[in-house]
């Protein structure tokens, strides 16, 4: 094949296994958030503590440790908060180690990348495969300060996993920078103290199946009436019996609120949270729970009536419909969304991008959405692009893993399959194949919308190549047929087709009637081309 590297095989992506809502907390009283701000505290300073003594035990944790930690967590608060603490707490401790592994695999890539171009001669072009030498000597010394730094950076991580340490901070790093650079974020220390105390409140508990409404800590009933089991230390703000505090205000879940309310009149269990949006001054709950795991669709089924081939973009999803034969059906559709901004502005786009992007499909009638199984991880150090610095930011703004979340739970709603497929030369071999023959003067055809096409005729398992190379016109016989076309048993295939002016004799039309020649021009500019390209009809070929 060239150095094509193998392609990975196609496969439908499983559905989601939770679900999550949300509903304000609206017309709280004073005493209401003094509550919530006190619960709050506390439970964030147990949770601070149990991580502290999480990440202190490192690789000798068990559950000995596990349930010494619980039992000092109970007696200041609760059998279950303590349960809902040191699970958050090992979950925290567990992304900690897998960003851990996905920093050291990038510090590999870029010490590999550094090493081959400084063993390179000074000024060694280089390949489509590999990077060739640096420019100057200043260069060169430069990125071997470079390779120096990186080395000892990956030194240090290497010995931190090994010992089992993690750095973790709870509020977010991010956060805990900004308070370096108040002017900048366009906040005073106040409004930071009170988004840093927030962010570090612990106010969550999970379900239990069995139990009153599905949850004993945060319990919300049918009617919508909000109540919370207090710590120990805080019984004496309880309003209710058994230490419980009832908040005045109610909740209604307007998105999936027929299956909440199903769940907990089984007493089924449903976990809650309780965050406070610090810019808007508004309390939130968030209840969420499991699913049955969906089994995925078999990919036969999901190619029975075609794919829409979805090309992921910094700007836009393109978009092409696809028959159960790889033809391109009608115009490519291209969905546009805007990244830049805030995060929730961001999130926002990508919902509404998806939400246009799966109601086409739905009307257009296919049964799955193929789309690229991208990962930029390997993709966006500054040691394999170098100077490409705007490259870097373009890859790094596509939200891959939240517009897979997100793509593959709207889809399962719309009881749409998602077919992922290896993204290598989609791209490349999309224009090369798809974008040319699709143009015409009242369709524009885009490299993306092209490689939508080639998106979508992987995941239904053809080629991209429109079509094979057919036999030798003497040795049909021998040769066989075309390897890529639909079956004998398929209604409109490929069959003959009426002669077109390139096979008639001259002056024929394919009509069948003779035309008189048109007059020599005078001049060689007006002459006209004799030779006309005629595009080969888009068949059903496989």
């Amino acid at each position: 094949m060239g150095g094509v590297r193998e392609l990975a095989v196609s496969f439908v992506v499983p559905g989601p296994c939770g679900v999550a809502v949300r509903d304000r907390l609206k017309h709280l009283t004073p005493q209401d958030e003094r509550v919530l701000r006190a619960v709050g505290a506390h439970q964030g300073a147990l949770a601070s503590g149990d991580l502290k003594a999480r990440c202190a035990d490192g690789l000798e944790h068990s559950a000995q440790t596990w349930a010494a930690r619980k039992r000092e967590l109970t007696a200041r608060s609760s059998s279950r908060i303590a349960g809902a603490i040191t699970k958050a707490t090992h979950d925290q401790w567990a992304l900690a180690r897998r960003c851990q592994a996905a920093h050291i695999q990038s510090l590999e890539a870029g010490i590999r990348t550094l090493r081959h171009r400084l063993s390179l001669p000074i000024g060694k072009r280089g390949t489509k495969r590999a990077a060739g030498g640096y420019h100057s000597k200043g260069e060169w010394f430069r990125k071997s300060r470079r390779l120096a730094a990186l080395e000892a950076r990956h030194a240090a991580v290497v010995a931190d996993r090994q010992a089992g340490r993690v750095r973790v901070v709870r509020g977010g790093k991010r956060l805990l920078n900004t308070r370096h650079h108040l002017t900048r974020a366009q906040l005073t220390e106040d409004q930071w103290r009170q988004r840093w105390e927030a962010e570090r409140w612990f106010i969550a508990a999970d379900g239990e199946s069995g139990k009153g409404f599905g949850n004993e800590t945060i319990r919300v009933t049918p009617d919508g009436e909000v109540s919370i089991r207090l710590p120990a230390p805080l019984a004496h703000l309880a309003n209710a019996r058994h230490g419980r505090y009832t908040f005045t205000s109610t909740v209604a879940f307007a998105h999936r609120g027929a299956e909440w309310a199903d769940r907990i009149e089984a007493h089924r269990a449903v976990a809650y949270r309780i965050h406070l949006d610090t810019d808007r001054g508004r309390w939130y709950l968030t209840a969420s729970w499991q699913r049955p795991v969906v089994k995925t669709v078999p990919l036969e089924t999901a190619r029975a009536r075609g794919m829409i081939g979805v090309d992921t973009n910094a700007d836009h999803f393109a978009a092409y419909h696809l028959d159960r034969h790889g033809n391109p059906i009608g115009d490519p559709h291209r969905f546009p969304y805007d990244l830049s901004g805030t995060a929730g502005h961001r999130d926002a786009q990508i919902r509404h991008a998806l939400t246009r992007l799966i109601n086409w499909a739905k009307s257009a009638g296919v049964a799955a959405i193929g789309i690229e199984d991208l990962d930029f991880t390997t993709e966006k150090t500054r040691e394999k692009h170098g100077r490409r610095k705007r490259f870097r930011q373009l890859l790094s703004g596509i939200p891959t893993g939240k517009l897979k979340a997100r793509l593959v739970s709207m889809a399962a709603e719309h009881g749409l399959a998602i077919v992922a497929v290896d993204p290598a030369y989609t791209s490349l071999w999309g224009a090369q194949h798809w974008q040319k023959p699709l143009a015409t003067p009242h369709r524009t055809m885009s490299r993306h919308d092209a490689a939508g096409i080639a998106i979508g005729r992987r995941a239904l398992g053809h080629p991209v190549r429109r079509r094979t190379a057919p036999p030798p016109h003497d040795r049909s016989d021998r040769a066989g047929h075309r390897t890529a076309q639909a079956g004998p048993g398929d209604p409109g295939r490929e069959g003959t087709r009426p002669p077109t002016t390139d096979h008639a004799p001259r002056g024929v039309s394919p009509s069948g009637k003779r035309k008189r020649e048109p007059s020599a021009p005078n001049t060689v500019r007006d002459a006209p081309s004799t030779q006309q390209w005629v595009q080969d009809s888009l068949t059903h070929t496989g």
